[in-house]
């Protein structure tokens, strides 16, 4: 799979503008960052792949709306954690929504939350249409296959393991679909 993966590294690089990522980590700041979304991006950091996080890619004077959003359409696959108060932020949403709407692969990682505990909740803050795109986004990523973390019990290994093997499968079969390669000659490696 090393070779794969390195294989696939030299040939984005060829081919990707410097501003593209690999994979966008969506997550609830107060949640997650110090603990999942910072540890997979480390360790997805340290496979060669380019993630974008907010707080680790983003420096004083860039432009928040404009980062994210480059970072988003440039992509290939989004990651998002979600955790118990992520449907009380209207940015996760709306980042959730718009990586659904761009129809990129997506690896829902479900911390200390089970996905039928997730609800966008109308806060008076969302218009009509957001609701509508937030509750869709939302419903297509629960029915997603994705992995569950318990952060109190968990293996933290285990997580980033499953997580950063998934991200890798999910850019391989991009990979091997945008070169017209069938699925037989890859799988064979996993």
């Amino acid at each position: 799979m090393c070779r794969q993966v390195l294989r696939y590294r030299k040939n984005m690089m060829v081919v990707d503008k410097p501003e593209c990522y690999d994979v966008f980590i969506n997550h609830r700041r107060i949640d997650t960052n110090k603990n999942v979304a910072g540890l997979l991006y480390d360790h997805l950091a340290r496979l060669n792949l380019r993630p974008f996080l907010d707080s680790k890619t983003m420096k004083p004077g860039d432009k928040l709306f404009e980062k994210i959003g480059t970072a988003l359409h440039s992509c290939k696959v989004g990651i998002a954690v979600f955790s118990p108060n992520y449907c009380q932020s209207y940015f996760c949403l709306h980042e959730l929504s718009n990586i659904m709407e761009a129809k990129k692969k997506v690896i829902p990682i479900f911390v200390d939350v089970k996905p039928s505990e997730l609800r966008v909740v109308d806060n008076g803050n969302c218009t009509a249409k957001e609701l509508v795109r937030f509750h869709w986004a939302l419903e297509e990523a629960k029915n997603t296959v994705g992995l569950t973390f318990d952060s109190s019990n968990g293996d933290w290994l285990d997580l980033l393991t499953n997580a950063s093997d998934a991200v890798m499968k999910n850019l391989l079969e991009i990979e091997a679909k945008r070169l017209g390669v069938h699925k037989q000659k890859y799988t064979k490696y996993f």
